[in-house]
């Protein structure tokens, strides 16, 4: 008999409707003792309470979390559509909590709640080595059912004595390996009282929040495109797009029928799936890719099998064990991610680039499932790296804001008190490799997620609580690698030269480096110099800070990582910049980053840019860059004078390129540029999202719409028009509204197409290189079809006020790029020095600003806003802006 509570308000102290954390004050944690089970073979506990309601309900709210991933049921019937609740945290600093409205549920009389709870992130086997009990070695749970009956009287049901606990129909749940389930056993559970919970962690109830995103659902359902059966008897059932989910079967056979669902990618030469491009081999051992589902039937009619406590990256399922022939009736694939609000989209005239931005797209919903994932198969892990190259890119296709506030959240929660930033977030463990006797975490690139990703967000949202809230992460992770740069050599250069040279003080050579990580052609050493690379990224990232702090009015952290940003520049370019634009280490990736992040002089960017092209040129207009800089590598050519060498790039369609993708069947973007070969074997993830950053590509250059102030309160329309493709159109819904910007041809003539929302204004460069100032409304011109011609750096203009406002106070910059050239620049050009001195003459020798020369001038000109008055700051922007 199951514990019995009858529920009156004379036996149940009052609830308070409202946040989550005060509704859970009277609850237990509630557990299951079961530490003889290994991870990988451990069921989903159904945790219950029986209750009798004496009056009708008006108003019902379900409180809930748990360690490990929980379904709520209240009289048989499950609560809500959200899926993997209550998400993946940094389970030891932020835990969330889901409420519910839950009174069409209750009764008068006898209710059942009822909780399933799996292993989840919190315990379960993740990332490619399957660490097990990552956070703790107990699933538990917590919740509160807060009631006001028509009456008027408030009642509370909480988790605590009296709860009971059984194995239930899940007999193995894993997000990894898969969930196993013998309908057979519905109805048959052997209850016991459930265990009120000691873990420590438990009673640290600060950690409970509600979260920031829109909760994971099931986005779209996927019917089969075609099913064969094998001669083995074996049927496989193609649902013609790789995605992240799980697969939906009602077709059980009769009682005792063991079907056995294996989750893929790819098929091999014979028609069969194949599971060796991601099966993964440890120091530990062969794991395997996981991602088999099992159920065995228990042969009622209706019956269905949903695994809704593991998920699998797939696009084709081999079925097992079933005589009868399946239908396409019988399967749906669910795409299960955050359920984000689109807000942005692409088509253009070429159904190339179209394709080209949907398998981008559905990349990057197979990679949003909660966190941004690298692959949703055989890692599923928060990669640092991964969402630093794609974050831009995804701000122009969905509402990411809380999205990425959560994740951000877990990034700094990780983050180690020396401001060390972890390869992955939240952070769950990796086994220790004897071949590598370092950590993975701290490698540029990736840990400087912390300060990319908040400064991309700001860029395209304009929330400046947002820079602020991660300001103390961001200055955190550049105090690190300064530091990490300062005290440390590479064994190589400290053998080559026992005395370091002045410079070397700000050469990040020291600690683990993913470095230009899958750059065609090289092999990946963990012990090589990845000083040209790390080094890159400090002052990048040093250079974002001054920014970020000069927005927050934090002028002193303003000058003082400028400064870092010019010494970490400078001991870049004595290193690794010859005379003449060359590089001292000449590949496509080194000359991409040198040119995007602003380390080549001006004066030399020219040669630099040649140089980058030559040797594109020189593999037959083929890229070789790698993970880091390939997102990067159409904007940089555009920005330096090559946007036609930008579109032969993406419209190569040999090996290594994009569209040699789309010829050999992808639905998503690969991790290798082989990923399918020519003979048709697999090779890596065929869901990783990151190559498919050329989607900024495509909206900033080719669609031609970037902010200007962050947020686009302004903004302009610039499209690098390109005949060949015909038309090309960008929509992106704003704060402000929508922004709509195309254009098409048609015989000989350009029709261009810009409507700016109310409130906004836009610089719209148009095919005769003439700009046009426009505000609200639709707003059209034709003209001339003309030769390519380059595109102006993206930039975004920051001052104090700008930063408040959400508008800029200067313009759009001419020649001048604020973010890199400094008041030491400017001083040294004629026409900039006259302008300084007319309008300021005192600028230059003013004592606060001595130390400033190797600041950038957007940054000083936000300095200076403290010092001297508005109206001359303003006048001597707009003047140098307009040079």
């Amino acid at each position: 008999m199951p514990n019995f509570a009858i529920l009156d308000s004379a036996t149940v102290p009052e609830s308070n409707h409202g946040q989550p954390v005060p509704l859970l004050e009277n609850a237990d944690w509630i557990t299951v003792q079961d530490h003889h089970l290994p991870a990988g073979f451990r069921p989903a506990y159904e945790f219950r309470r029986v209750v009798k309601l004496q009056r009708d309900v008006r108003r019902a709210t379900l409180t809930v979390t748990a360690h490990g991933i929980y379904e709520a049921f209240i009289n048989g019937r499950r609560v809500g559509d959200q899926e993997l609740t209550p998400g993946f945290t940094s389970y030891r600093r932020t835990l969330q909590v889901q409420q519910y409205e839950v009174a069409y549920l209750l009764r008068p009389g006898v209710n059942e709640i009822r909780f399933t709870v799996s292993d989840g992130w919190y315990r379960g086997r993740t990332g490619p080595d399957r660490v097990p009990d990552g956070f703790g070695t107990e699933v538990a749970v917590i919740a509160s059912l807060s009631i006001l009956t028509a009456a008027g009287v408030e009642l509370s049901i909480t988790t605590g004595a009296g709860w009971d606990v059984a194995a239930g129909t899940i007999v193995r749940a894993d997000l990894m390996d898969g969930q196993q389930t013998d309908l057979r056993r519905t109805g048959r559970e052997e209850w016991r009282p459930a265990v009120i919970s000691t873990d420590p962690l438990t009673l640290d109830r600060s950690r409970l929040t509600r979260s920031p995103a829109p909760p994971v659902r099931r986005t779209s359902a996927h019917a089969p495109v075609r099913i064969v059966r094998l001669a083995s008897g074996r049927q496989i059932v193609d649902f013609g797009q790789n995605l992240n989910g799980w697969v939906r079967l009602s077709r059980l056979g009769p009682t005792g029928t063991a079907v056995t669902l294996t989750h893929g990618e790819a098929l091999d030469t014979e028609g069969d799936l194949t599971l060796t491009h991601l099966d993964v081999t440890t120091p530990s051992g062969f794991l395997g890719v996981g991602q088999v589902d099992h159920v065995v039937s228990r042969g009622v009619e209706g019956d269905v099998f949903e695994p809704r406590h593991t998920t699998h990256g797939f696009r084709y399922v081999a079925v097992d064990g079933l005589a009868e022939d399946l239908t396409t009736d019988d399967l749906t694939a669910f795409l299960v991610r955050t359920d984000l609000t689109p807000i942005g989209s692409f088509i253009s005239g070429d159904e190339r680039i179209n394709a080209l931005h949907r398998i981008a797209v559905a990349s990057w919903q197979a990679n949003s499932c909660d966190i941004p994932t690298d692959c949703p198969q055989r890692e599923r892990w928060g990669y640092t790296g991964d969402f630093q190259i794609f974050a831009r890119s995804a701000a122009y296709l969905d509402d990411i804001r809380g999205f990425a506030l959560k994740w951000l959240t877990s990034l700094a929660d990780d983050q180690s008190p020396d401001g060390k930033v972890t390869n992955v977030a939240p952070n769950c463990g990796v086994v220790p490799n004897p071949f590598i006797s370092t950590s993975f975490d701290g490698s540029a690139g990736w840990g400087d997620a912390a300060t990319i990703v908040p400064w991309d967000l700001y860029r395209a949202y304009g929330e400046r609580d947002l820079i602020e809230r991660f300001y103390p992460m961001m200055t955190a992770w550049v105090d690190y690698a300064a530091t990490a740069a300062a005290t440390g050599r590479h064994p190589r250069r400290e053998a080559a030269e026992p005395t370091p040279a002045d410079h070397e003080e700000y050469l990040w050579d020291t600690g683990w480096h993913w470095g230009e990580w899958l750059e065609p052609g090289a092999s990946f050493n963990p012990t090589a110099d990845h000083t040209i690379v790390a080094t890159a990224y400090l002052a990048h990232s040093a250079g974002i800070v001054a920014e970020v702090a000069a927005t927050l009015g934090e002028a002193e952290d303003a000058t003082g990582y400028a400064q870092l940003a010019a010494r970490v520049r400078e001991a870049w370019r004595t290193e690794f910049l010859l005379t003449d634009g060359t590089l001292a280490r000449p590949t496509q990736a080194n000359y991409v980053r040198a040119l995007a992040f602003g380390l080549i002089p001006r004066d030399l960017r020219e040669a630099s840019a040649a140089q980058l092209v030559a040797l594109i040129e020189e593999n037959h207009d083929r890229l070789s860059t790698g993970f880091l800089s390939t997102g990067m590598l159409l904007p940089v050519l555009a920005d330096h004078g090559y946007p036609e060498v930008a579109y032969r790039l993406l419209f190569q369609t040999e090996e290594p390129s994009w569209l040699a993708m789309l010829k050999r069947g992808a639905t998503t973007v690969w991790e290798d540029w082989s990923g399918i070969g020519p003979d048709g074997t697999a090779s890596g993830s065929l869901n990783h999202y990151s190559k498919g950053a050329f989607v900024t590509f495509l909206h900033e250059y080719v669609a031609g719409i970037r902010p200007v102030t962050p947020g686009y309160a302004t903004f302009e329309v610039h499209p690098h028009i390109w005949p060949d493709m015909g038309s090309a159109e960008g929509r992106l819904r704003t704060e402000h509204g929508e922004i709509v910007a195309g254009w098409s041809i048609t015989n000989d003539r350009v029709n261009v197409s810009v409507t700016v929302p109310e409130g906004t204004s836009a610089s719209v460069y148009l095919p005769d290189d003439t700009t046009a100032k426009v505000g609200p409304g639709r707003h059209t011109w034709i003209q001339g079809v003309p030769n390519p011609t380059p595109l102006p750096r993206v930039r975004i203009q920051q001052s104090k006020d700008a930063a408040i406002a959400g508008d800029s106070p200067y313009g759009p910059w001419g020649r001048i790029d604020p973010l890199v050239d400094t008041l030491g620049d400017l001083l040294e050009d004629a026409e900039a020095r006259a302008t300084i001195d007319e309008i300021i003459p005192e600028l230059p020798l003013s004592p606060q600003l001595e130390l400033a020369r190797s600041v950038p001038i957007g940054t000083v000109l936000a300095m200076s806003a403290n010092m001297l008055p508005a109206e001359l700051i303003d006048r001597l922007g707009r003047s140098l802006a307009a040079l």
